[in-house]
């Protein structure tokens, strides 16, 4: 009963984030097509998540919920850092091209170094035996398996779906 109650309440807070998400890099980058692109992350880190769930046949419970609300705001972490540092240097003059290979050059340790560290962070967590890893093991298990395909979507995935926006963005613009 407690957890169809939390999970309930989860059901209305997680849209409810997501949006909140999405409203505070609208701000941050000053566009809704680059918050859109970064949200675009969440599907990627979601597919990973599922994934290690089917893997290690984990239900769906409050801990896994929690664990898919930390991977969200560990992809969008990702996904700024990409997005951002592309849109700053298409304003120092590059191409898209150039700024997405530059990008995702420069931006490569940055991510991936993101990513290890929050995935060595919870290995402990996996292997944990006492008291509490009934609700540890799915938590990680979930960001842990989220996080190893947000960053192989985040640094591939991402700036083609980049490039398809704005250049069809810079042909609209051309046009008018």
């Amino acid at each position: 009963e407690n957890q169809q109650r939390a999970m309930k309440r989860l059901g209305v807070v997680v849209p409810v984030s997501i949006l909140l998400i999405f409203l505070m890099l609208f701000s941050a980058l000053g566009s809704v097509r680059s918050a859109f692109l970064v949200i675009m992350n969440l599907p990627f880190a979601l597919v990973g998540g599922i994934l290690t769930m089917f893997a290690l046949n984990i239900i769906l419970s409050v801990s896994t919920a929690i664990g898919f609300i930390v991977l969200f705001g560990a992809a969008v972490e990702d996904g700024v850092m990409m997005v951002s540092f592309i849109n700053q240097l298409r304003k120092e003059g590059l191409s898209i091209p150039d700024a997405i290979r530059k990008g995702g050059e420069l931006r490569l340790a940055s991510v991936m170094m993101t990513t290890l560290t929050t995935l060595l962070g919870l290995v402990p967590m996996i292997y944990a035996t006492g008291s509490g890893s009934e609700m540890q093991k799915p938590l990680a298990a979930v960001i842990l398996g989220g996080m190893a395909t947000a960053n192989i979507l985040t640094l591939i995935v991402l700036p083609a779906i980049y490039h398809i926006v704005e250049s069809k963005q810079e042909r609209k613009e051309v046009k008018a």
